[in-house]
């Protein structure tokens, strides 16, 4: 028998962005505020969730994307958690 293998984040998590406006980051308002989420796809559950300024959300969800497809489900949360921000 083979050991069970733990998966890989990106078969536990799916990354969502959401943007503000159809515009790019260098144009867009003051006001704008970007969301990404990092969803538990078995059960559609937000797990992770960062409002963002327009020009930090490509740098995070290339971050995000990367540790995905290299981090085991339970390193990923670990590593990510804590760069959450906290509520207030």
């Amino acid at each position: 028998m083979r050991a069970e293998r733990a998966l890989k984040a990106n078969r536990e998590y799916e990354l969502l962005v959401h943007r503000g406006s159809r515009g790019p980051a260098l144009l867009a308002g003051s006001g704008r505020m970007d969301h990404v989420e990092v969803v538990e796809i078995a059960s559609g559950e937000v797990v992770l969730f960062w409002d963002t300024l327009p020009i930090q959300t490509g740098r995070l969800s290339r971050a995000l994307k990367a540790d995905l497809a290299q981090l085991e489900a339970d390193a990923f949360i670990e590593r990510w958690r804590r760069w959450q921000a906290a509520a207030p």
